[in-house]
């Protein structure tokens, strides 16, 4: 089942629209991690982005992060060759209630020992994920 959510920046200065489910993934890569401070919760939803303040960040030779200029907020990953098809920060949703489902977990191989996820789910490693996403062998997100 679809519902359709809202979410932003801290300032307001980015908004979004997406049509998402109830599930969301986890990525445990360093860049990730570095991005958010802690493994990235997402959502992999068909969405409407605007902002004047959006700024996209290039974090490796094939995917982007996207942020709020103004306020520094964390609310996009996408791939270069896929520019229409964003990933969002579950976090950056106004309700991310209606998230409930946790359906996968990817660069387990980078995972900081310190944390885990309760819950039997596909994890996969980096290179599992890369060549799943891109048909590449690259280990940097």
């Amino acid at each position: 089942m679809t519902t359709t959510a809202q979410g932003g920046c801290l300032c307001g200065g980015v908004r979004f629209e997406a049509t998402v489910t109830d599930e969301i993934s986890i990525c445990h890569c360093e860049t990730c991690r570095r991005w958010t401070g802690g493994p990235m919760m997402a959502v992999h939803p068909t969405a409407a982005v605007e902002g004047e303040t959006l700024t996209w960040f290039r974090s490796s030779d094939w995917a982007e992060r996207g942020f709020c200029s103004r306020c520094g907020a964390s609310l996009f990953y996408r791939l270069t060759e896929l520019a229409d098809d964003v990933v969002i920060a579950a976090g950056g949703f106004d309700d991310p209630t209606v998230f409930n489902r946790l359906t996968r977990e990817i660069f387990i191989d980078e995972k900081p020992g310190f944390y885990d996820f309760e819950g039997d789910r596909p994890r996969m490693t980096g290179a599992e994920a890369i060549a799943e996403f891109t048909g590449t062998e690259e280990q940097t997100a």
